[in-house]
């Protein structure tokens, strides 16, 4: 053999060898990444071969998948009762992806879950028959609360306080999923409303949309003061001047009704008639650091709380001035909460000062109905001893049948509660937030609720905004659904 045709043999082979490596390489070290990318139309066409699983509410789907007519996408996902339960679902959408539990339990919905997989169905990659996702959600839970709310913007949680259930997450506006779960025109001129429209009808405000809570925070700061021993029983006489001038400022911290009986109030009296001179001096008195560790306790600064989605972070800030921490002390200046945050406030308060971890699936099952995965109610940990624990729960009570929370009243029912109207917008110069939060028991049954709401927006004129007015019947509603339900 001449030396060209050897140096021309030898060239060959190593490019063969080459293309082998790489072929080699991309086969067995990349696959995997290349066939979960998210531009691979393929997992899109395989994710839609066949019917998804379900998300199931109380033993029945709130989702189904539908026939397509054209394309290469044999299914797409449908909803029952979309709007309603969008802020529980999420959307599973051909174009635009999967959100919440329809984003996180998607392999188990889809059948590519590995635990689905039998030996040679993972050999082919052959997907098994979706599985099912199973809420703890109450559907006349939910139902009451999407009712209720009606036209408002806002947002609601119910849990049950022991067990950490979540028995109802409501968000208006909303949204119907099954409108961009194709890939039609139809679907992406849907989407493309949504997208723009201000109120943010595909915003989980339970979860997603942290606002100041107000006078709903007094609640922490009451607890805090009860647990450092700054005061030991609610009826005892607080040292509050009324008004109460703010540290290091000319201004005034003053309460809604000047003829209230705010001077030197007892917390129970503070907490009926939502003293802001109280509960300002208050914070100061304990000193940021003492409010901030009883916040954290109940759930604040806490940026991974998955239930299972993921909840924004309730926030109580750090570095404060003390006129600063005088306005945190009545829920304002950098405080933020969620519904879902207010709602294990007053969770804890009814569960003897222990905090059950709130969640919102039971357990995931294959097609066939075998467990992949349960999520057992939570044992609770215990974050204020049970003498506070009962003092609040008692002050909480008193909010409905002597103070601001009487529309959450519920014949033969014990029921507690704290309104809140948070300011909103720079000098207060828009519409303010409207809270409420609360609890409500059946002393018959044993059955327990709590409740968070929040109105960001609604018809009514900013004179007419209260928490009582606005959130009271929403907070209500659902308890007494909750209670009511078998």
């Amino acid at each position: 053999m001449n030396k060209t045709i050897r140096r021309a043999s030898v060239f060959c082979l190593l490019m063969v060898l080459a293309l082998l490596g790489r072929a080699t390489y991309v086969q067995f070290y990349q696959g995997q990444a290349l066939a979960d990318d998210k531009l691979n139309r393929r997992n899109t066409i395989a994710e839609y071969s066949q019917p998804l699983g379900d998300i199931i509410v109380a033993g029945s789907p709130v989702t189904g998948s539908e026939r397509t007519k054209s394309g290469d996408l044999a299914y797409q996902r449908s909803y029952k009762d979309g709007p309603m339960y969008a802020p529980v679902t999420g959307y599973a959408s051909q174009v635009y992806g999967s959100t919440q539990l329809e984003g996180i339990y998607s392999k188990v919905l889809d059948g590519s879950d590995p635990r689905m997989q039998n030996p040679f169905d993972a050999l082919t990659r052959q997907r098994a028959p979706g599985g099912d996702v199973l809420t703890t959600i109450d559907p006349a839970v939910q139902k009451a609360g999407f009712q209720a709310l009606g036209n408002k913007e806002g947002a609601a949680v119910a849990m049950d306080p022991k067990t950490g259930r979540i028995l109802g997450m409501v968000s208006t506006p909303s949204y119907d999923p099954s409108k961009i779960a194709g890939s039609s025109s139809a679907d992406g001129d849907v989407w493309k409303q949504l997208s723009e429209d201000k109120s943010q009808p595909m915003l989980n405000r339970a979860l997603r949309q942290p606002l100041a809570p107000g006078s709903t925070f007094k609640l922490v700061v009451a607890s805090a003061a009860l647990e450092n021993g700054l005061y030991s029983s609610i009826d005892e006489k607080t040292t509050s001047p009324n008004p109460y001038r703010m540290p290091g400022t000319t201004t005034d911290l003053r309460n809604e009704s000047a003829s209230a009986p705010c001077e030197n109030a007892s917390i129970r009296t503070a907490l009926e008639y939502s003293c802001n001179n109280v509960f300002g001096k208050m914070a100061v008195d304990l000193g940021q650091d003492k409010v901030r560790a009883m916040a954290e306790k109940f759930g604040f600064n806490d940026a991974e709380l998955d239930v299972p989605v993921r909840a924004a972070a309730s926030v109580y800030p750090k570095k404060m001035n003390a006129s600063s921490t005088a306005l945190s002390g009545i829920g304002q200046f950098d405080v933020t909460a969620t519904p879902m945050q207010m709602a294990m406030v007053s969770a804890a308060i009814a569960n003897d000062g222990v905090m059950s971890s709130p969640h919102m699936v039971s357990k995931v099952t294959d097609s066939k109905g075998s467990t992949l995965q349960s999520y057992p109610d939570s044992d609770g940990k215990r974050i204020m001893s049970s003498k506070t624990a009962q003092q609040m729960y008692s002050a909480m009570v008193s909010v409905v049948t002597d103070g601001t929370g009487s529309n959450a009243k519920i014949d033969g029912m014990e029921v507690g509660a704290k309104t809140g109207t948070a300011q909103h917008g720079v000098d207060n110069s828009k519409k303010p937030y409207a809270w409420f939060t609360s609890f409500a028991k059946d002393a018959k049954t044993g059955k327990e609720v709590a409740v968070a709401v929040v109105i960001q927006d609604s018809d009514a004129e900013r004179s007419e905004v209260s928490g009582n007015g606005l959130a009271g019947p929403v907070a209500q509603a659902m308890m007494k659904a909750a209670l009511a339900s078998q």
